[in-house]
């Protein structure tokens, strides 16, 4: 495995040493390690030296309050320009975003600042705080959490492309705050520490939703946030949703409870304080094929003739976030 990966966890570690995290120590160097002699996805070696080959470049903008943006057009040459974006493009597909590396408009197939702009107003502030995200995807809410000047944000996704991802786009910002570690939350011992954890997009992919539920808790010190972000379905506090084989083409969906269900799970686990904050359908705009991501996207799971119902007849997707405090 090549040695630029080690790096990537040692800056991690040196991060952990300064913060309320560091009794993780006891156990992360040993996952990583572990993680990297037997990461085994057939296109690491080659993701691993493409990002190599991204240039050096003069970083004179960098914006994280209204987008990700990193670099302007003036700072790099058209060759420099064309060389980025070739090499992002081997990083495909790339769907969540969007992301600005100087001047190149990385439209990815979800637009992820719409969900952070329905969020963000509601959450505690961030400054000063230790971040998790978990599920993280290649980053880019994290990057949004970074433009609230927290101590740390960490993000854990087990998918090798999305760290790649995240490397890809760390190296135009090599903000020692933020790191993505390799790792599903199944795999954390139960920190205990951190003041805000987000889940965005994973409940429902969970077979064992209180369980994942109960994880998150664990991550959180108490009086911590945790911000979760799923779907859901219409009903009152005992109806749970369990699709067929297939939702919206997706094999891996369990469980989609109502907003009162999710809150009668959250109340017995011992969370308080409980919000919903925001309950959205999914839109056309908002998920879709790009350049970027150029395969079937949410259009391709939905009726043509009826766009509230899934081509499996169940409803549309629709997305809540819910705020709660951990007692």
């Amino acid at each position: 495995m090549a040695k630029a990966q080690i790096n990537w966890f040692h800056d991690c570690y040196q991060s952990l040493l300064q913060s309320p995290l560091s009794h993780w120590l006891e156990t992360l160097p040993a996952q990583m390690t572990d993680w990297q002699r037997h990461a085994r996805h057939g296109n690491l070696d080659k993701w691993v030296k493409l990002l190599s080959k991204l240039p050096d470049t003069r970083v004179t903008t960098v914006d994280l309050r209204q987008s990700v943006t990193f670099g302007s057009p003036e700072d790099v040459d058209e060759y420099t320009q064309n060389q980025i974006t070739g090499l992002f493009k081997q990083f495909m597909p790339w769907r969540k975003g969007p992301y600005e590396i100087h001047g190149i408009h990385i439209d990815t197939e979800w637009r992820s600042d719409w969900k952070w702009q329905r969020l963000a107003p509601h959450i505690q502030p961030l400054q000063g705080r230790t971040i998790l995200d978990v599920g993280c995807g290649s980053g880019y809410h994290m990057w949004r959490m970074l433009g609230q000047d927290p101590d740390l944000v960490i993000g854990i996704d087990p998918t090798q492309l999305f760290l790649i991802q995240f490397q890809a786009i760390k190296h135009f910002n090599p903000d020692t705050r933020i790191h993505l570690l390799p790792l599903g939350i199944e795999q954390m011992q139960p920190l205990q520490a951190f003041d805000t954890v987000f889940s965005m997009g994973v409940l429902y992919h969970r077979r064992d939703p209180i369980e994942f539920l109960n994880q998150l808790k664990h991550q959180l010190r108490k009086g911590g946030e945790l911000v979760l972000e799923t779907l859901v379905v219409e009903g009152d506090d005992t109806t749970v949703f369990m699709p067929g084989e297939r939702y919206a083409q997706m094999r891996n969906v369990w469980f989609i409870p109502s907003t009162a269900a999710l809150t009668v799970w959250l109340e017995r686990l011992g969370f308080d304080d409980i919000r919903v904050v925001d309950n959205s359908p999914t839109t056309l705009d908002e998920q879709r094929t790009t350049e970027w991501m150029p395969s079937q996207s949410l259009k391709d799971f939905l009726k043509p003739e009826d766009l509230s119902r899934t081509i499996e007849g169940y409803p549309a997707p629709q997305r809540a976030v819910i705020l709660a405090t951990r007692k």
